[in-house]
């Protein structure tokens, strides 16, 4: 894993990096990279990893699995090491959706038999596509297919979801940015919830982490020294305004979603970037996540990376987000939905033949 959990790349420099199954020249993802590789490459049938800021989510978009990360608070952390409590979550990565809900099923402590729920809306949020470097036909288009076959075409809502989150979560407005930003490249409201997230994590976790840094002073590798760094230098100033900014996302994607919505965007910006790329470079990308991945952060709602196979001989995924609470809804509906997707796939790969 990544020292310290701190990055979503899963490169190490004292240990190696574990080779990603699907694309050995590329990052296998972290910071849970040697759980995503073990699944991925079939030595195990599931593995645990934890998730604060995407550390299922990443790798499992970029090893070709299935990555699920709870509700916040619904599994606990008990014996496992702080590293921003506000965001830390025990998740999981599975090659199948039956395996993943299973290990749900165990972890959450849910009942064996539960009647599937028909989602009431899935919410597509178009601007958050226009993120990732891969077409949103590409994207999107086996899955939409595979809801309209199961649910019909009416459950499918498009939403911008940076015009909503701007308009209903007022504190963010502390961290919007005044750079007129290519909008493809960046969505404000969202670089600002990825700015209130990682401010917070910084503050966290030089409380859990600071005394100990400064007294032994670890050799850590790029990006993380500078990254560790950065959390050591943290102030208390604006984090009220952080906890702000969660419970009013909370509330506003309450709202947007209800008991059984379900929003639809990437797991991450595009494919695993290739192995020692330039931080300068990585770290473009890293922004770009992170739009996307504090949604279900900053919200401690729950989110699925689905795989969908191969794109020019890269891996492709995409994610499902429910309330707070709804894991069982959210594992039965990515078990109805994953049928329909390969079919989907299958139905494709046949075309073109």
């Amino acid at each position: 894993m990544d020292e310290m959990a701190y990055s979503i790349n899963g490169e190490n420099i004292h240990y190696g990096t574990p080779r990603n199954p699907c694309a050995p020249d590329r990052v296998p993802g972290g910071s849970s990279s040697g759980s995503a590789v073990a699944v991925g490459a079939k030595l195990v049938d599931f593995s645990l990893g934890t998730d604060t800021g995407g550390s299922v989510r990443v790798p499992a978009s970029y090893c070709g699995i299935f990555g699920f990360r709870p509700s916040h608070g619904a599994v606990s952390e008990s014996g496992v090491i702080p590293m921003s409590q506000s965001f830390d979550t025990v998740g999981w990565f599975a090659r199948d959706p039956m395996i993943l809900s299973r290990v749900g099923g165990v972890i959450l402590q849910l009942p064996d038999v539960a009647p599937p729920i028909r989602p009431t809306s899935i919410i597509i949020a178009e601007d958050c596509f226009q993120l990732s470097s891969t077409p949103f036909d590409v994207v999107t288009g086996t899955v939409i297919k595979a809801v309209e076959k199961l649910y019909g075409g009416d459950v499918l809502k498009p939403e911008i979801l940076g015009d909503y989150v701007k308009t209903n979560v007022p504190s963010l407005k502390h961290f919007m940015s005044k750079d007129n930003t290519d909008q493809i490249y960046n969505i404000p409201s969202l670089a600002a919830l990825s700015s209130a997230m990682r401010l917070l994590q910084r503050f966290e976790f030089k409380n859990n982490h600071g005394e100990w840094i400064s007294a032994v002073k670890p050799d850590l590798g790029p990006g993380i020294s500078e990254r560790v760094s950065d959390a050591l230098r943290t102030t208390g100033e604006n984090i009220d305004i952080c906890y702000s900014i969660k419970r009013e996302l909370h509330d506003a994607l309450s709202a947007l979603l209800g008991d059984f919505g379900v929003l639809m965007i990437p797991t991450v910006p595009g494919p695993p970037p290739k192995l020692q790329t330039n931080t300068a470079d990585l770290e473009i990308f890293r922004a770009r996540a992170f739009s996307l991945l504090s949604i279900a952060g900053v919200s401690g709602f729950c989110q699925v990376s689905i795989p969908l196979g191969m794109y020019n001989n890269l891996p492709l995924s995409i994610s499902l987000v429910a309330r707070h609470g709804a894991d069982k809804f959210l594992l039965h509906l990515v078990e109805s939905l994953y049928d329909s997707i390969e079919d989907r796939k299958q139905h494709i790969i046949e075309h073109k033949l």
